[in-house]
């Protein structure tokens, strides 16, 4: 929330007694993400020590006996405590178990797989029921995240949740084609996504600047077409494994008949225009593009998919779809005589007739296809599920006459828009114009990590913790959409991600202090904490980026929405909606503006001794200057006094300057700074 004011908090006290999900206040102090579909607290703790031990009933396949073992050692790490227990598995007895958790039968990773489950704890003893073990898994992790802390020890809270998802597809897209990512990075953002019970790692394999995987038959694609820099096929099968392992199927996307460059590097003969190809090195919408005329085309592929399908056992395959030009295809006469031989009018209907002669190819080998929203034609089969990047208009189409959709638009991670934007973003709003039945095709979302510019180190404060956020829309329910209590747990969440091995706290670290070149980073961390990147469209326009170019500047170390700048930003807005009252705020405000005031001097320092740092400095002066005016206006706002005409009008002129970016980074408290101004000469609407 932008404004957190009276109005505001009137609307969050409504929520708090209307929502399911928030019934009771002391509910809402647990630091559950996604919040749970029901959650009654009830008197007393469990009391956690070494003695705590887990049974396994039922039919659970074998994977709940890793997740349950791995379930002891984060407790473990978490508390300090040495269990005597080690790896379950069907043969382990427990004596007196601790927590009992019965899985009905295997759960298989499929859609609409039930993944429901209810978790009773007691003074006593804990429950975990579920129907199926993948349901026992997101059970796991809500269980993991009550743990509590006191002068007595760890415990959790005595409670009963019946929990079970909203959407059955929420997922994560990471493009490994731009930057490639190794399989450390990978392993860990599914630690990340079992943690926020997500269920669909969409991996998007190929692209113009890299071809993936390896394929023994085609040996040309990753051999010329990588840079040396694929996963091989035991590193595929290795991840595989270890999402299913986390109730994570992996859904592979070779993104055609554009997009394509680095298949037409070993295989050119496939391409719409002849010539040599290359891996191509900057980022955008590219000419190459398959020869859909070309009757060996569909035999290549043919030869491509047989090979790769069986390699990943998912049910669905991705064909990318989107943002063919054209260009090579108007180019070609022998192309656009079949197309008039053919009776094809467009681009559009050639793509449609590409995409007909490839998807009888994977219907073969058994597999549905998604693809983006172009891929919607007439001809497309309902067994198909379009996602929707561009906006509602794809979606209410692609429902309406039938087809499953999910929703990406509204939720890239490479826009860097706050936690709350994607929030706040339903994929079933209330807006949409479909019936009933038709939202029911709405089966979810994924939120999407496009890598023209991030690498492994930074990668994960790219994805996290903004990812839980629409985590939680996908899982909860539709009422829970309290923005504060959001941020609250996010931190919570952020610092248990770190746990896991996720890096988007540490790294930020490890970039800031090779950017102080050795030397103190402190005053670079109080500028970086108050700074955010500029958005994708601003970075695309500032320079010419290539797979080359550094991306361990600044921007690069900036977090979006960094946490800092919001609570400030917050203060500002509790200190205004009281009326100026609240001496708290007052003096958390004056702290913080006299530690920015003071950090430019200190910025000066470190810049003449780190030129990488050089091109943020106007951006530091301007901290400072926004500092300056605030400590100003806050005095105002103190003692009643009414600034002058001339000090208003400068005031505001610098604050619209510091608005600027620099170095592709931007300053986050200065709209927070300019209410503090206006409400010191006399603008109460705050």
């Amino acid at each position: 929330m932008k404004y957190f004011n009276v109005t505001a908090s009137f609307l969050f006290v409504i929520l708090l007694l209307t929502s399911n999900s928030y019934a009771q206040k002391s509910e809402v102090s647990l630091n559950l993400m996604p919040w749970p579909a029901s959650v009654k607290l009830a008197g007393g703790k469990y009391r956690l020590d070494q003695k705590f031990t887990v049974s396994i009933t039922g039919n659970p396949g074998t994977n709940l006996y890793s997740a349950a073992s791995r379930m002891l050692r984060r407790l473990s790490d978490r508390t300090g405590l040495f269990f005597s227990q080690d790896y379950l598995s069907a043969d382990s007895v427990a004596k007196s178990p601790a927590m009992f958790i019965h899985a009905g039968q295997p759960g298989k990773l499929k859609l609409f797989v039930d993944e429901s489950y209810e978790l009773v704890v007691t003074p006593t003893q804990i429950r975990l029921n579920a129907n199926t073990s993948i349901g026992a898994l997101r059970g796991i992790e809500t269980f993991l995240q009550l743990l509590a802390a006191d002068n007595s020890g760890y415990y959790f809270p005595a409670v009963t949740i019946n929990d079970k998802p909203r959407f059955p597809w929420r997922g994560l897209l990471i493009d490994v084609s731009r930057h490639f990512m190794p399989v450390n990075v990978i392993k860990r953002n599914l630690d990340g996504m079992a943690a926020l019970k997500m269920n669909v790692l969409h991996w998007h394999l190929s692209d113009d600047q890299g071809f993936r995987v390896e394929c023994k038959t085609l040996p040309k694609l990753v051999g010329m077409g990588s840079d040396g820099l694929f996963y091989s096929q035991s590193q595929i099968k290795d991840v595989i494994q270890y999402a299913s392992e986390r109730g994570i199927s992996v859904m592979p996307e070779f993104d055609l008949p554009a997009h394509s460059t680095s298949w037409f590097v070993g295989y050119p003969q496939y391409a719409s225009a002849p010539g040599h190809y290359s891996i191509e090195r900057k980022w955008g919408i590219f000419d190459p593009v398959f020869d859909p005329t070309n009757s060996k085309t569909y035999v290549f592929l043919d030869k491509f998919f047989k090979e790769v399908c069986s390699l990943f056992p998912n049910q669905f395959i991705d064909i990318g779809g989107d943002e063919n030009n054209g260009k090579q295809w108007n180019a070609n006469p022998k192309i656009k005589q079949f197309m008039k031989t053919h009776n094809i009018p467009d681009d559009r209907a050639l793509q449609t007739y590409f995409e007909n002669h490839l998807i009888p190819i994977l219907t073969k080998y058994k597999k549905n296809i998604v693809g983006w929203e172009e891929i919607l034609n007439p001809a497309l089969p309902k067994t198909a599920i379009v996602q929707s990047w561009r906006g509602s208009q794809s979606l209410e189409q692609a429902a309406s006459e039938g087809y499953k959709v999910i929703l990406s638009r509204g939720y890239y991670l490479d826009n860097y828009r706050l936690a709350s934007d994607y929030y706040l973003t339903d994929p079933v709003p209330d807006s949409l114009k479909l019936t009933d039945p038709q939202k029911k095709l709405v089966i979810g979302g994924e939120a999407a990590m496009w890598a023209e510019y991030v690498t492994h180190e930074n990668i994960d404060s790219r994805i996290w913790p903004r990812n839980a956020a629409v985590a939680e829309r996908l899982w909860s329910s539709k009422n829970v959409k309290n923005v504060k209590d959001m941020y609250r747990r996010l931190k919570a969440v952020s610092f248990e991600l770190e746990g896991l091995g996720l890096t988007q706290k540490k790294n930020q670290l490890m970039m800031l202090s090779r950017l102080a070149n050795g030397y103190s980073i402190k005053p670079l961390l109080n500028f970086i904490n108050v700074v955010s990147p500029v958005d994708l469209y601003s970075r695309v326009k500032s320079r010419t980026y290539t797979s080359y170019s550094p991306l361990t500047r600044a921007v690069d170390a900036a977090i979006p929405d960094p946490e800092a700048a919001r609570d400030f930003n917050y203060s500002v807005d509790r200190l205004l909606a009281d009326n100026a009252s609240d001496k708290n705020s007052v003096n958390v405000i004056r702290k913080k503006l006299t530690a920015w005031k003071n950090n430019d001097s200190k910025m000066e320092w470190l810049i003449a001794r780190s030129p990488i740092l050089k091109e943020i400095q106007p951006v530091s002066k301007h901290l400072s200057e926004l500092a300056s005016i605030g400590l100003q206006a806050l005095h105002y706002i103190e003692t009643g006094a009414k600034p002058d005409d001339d000090w208003m009008k400068e005031s505001i002129l610098t604050i619209d300057q510091a608005a600027q970016p620099g170095g592709e980074i931007k300053l986050t408290i200065f709209s927070s700074i300019k209410k503090m101004v206006e409400y010191a000469g006399g603008n109460n609407r705050y």
